[in-house]
């Protein structure tokens, strides 16, 4: 998968639209940890609503955000490249007839106790110390360990406990 959130703005759409998902369509979401290339969530859906459908709603809305911002952007260096790429994904995608932004299927893991659950928060939050973005977990920026860290975050999730 090509490196799409390389740019704040298009992070920031990603970050948006999962706030958006919090407050209005059930998401309860627990870590996060959005890299350049792929988003790592521990999340459920609130009671009354399916997290399969949250999620589908959240990859088709931000795969078009993302998208627009790119065809938009003139500044882009990459931006016919990056259009090319999510046009060819699409074409492999029988469901889909236009572009492609997010893997199919999803790598969904169960979290079937408080230590694998605990032990899946540790590697989100390391995943940008071991990709050398930055030295600190709670440093980077596009991920819940700041607020775990008790640190002003980007996005406020639900404690695991």
């Amino acid at each position: 998968m090509a490196g799409y959130f390389t740019r704040p703005l298009y992070k920031d759409l990603i970050i948006e639209s999962m706030r958006y998902c919090q407050q209005q369509k059930g998401l309860e979401l627990f870590a996060y940890c959005l890299m350049s290339n792929h988003l790592h969530l521990i999340a459920r859906a609130a009671e009354d609503h399916v997290l399969s459908d949250i999620m589908r709603d959240f990859k088709k809305f931000t795969a078009k955000q993302v998208f627009q911002a790119i065809h938009t952007n003139q500044q882009k260096s990459r931006r016919q490249w990056l259009e090319w790429v999510l046009h060819k994904q699409g074409e492999f995608n029988p469901r889909n007839t236009h572009i492609q932004l997010w893997q199919q299927p999803s790598h969904n893991v169960e979290l079937l106790s408080q230590e694998m659950a605990q032990q899946k928060l540790d590697y989100i939050h390391q995943n940008p110390v071991r990709a050398g973005v930055c030295y600190r977990a709670e440093d980077y920026v596009y991920s819940s360990a700041s607020y775990y860290a008790g640190l002003e975050a980007g996005l406020v999730v639900e404690r695991l406990g």
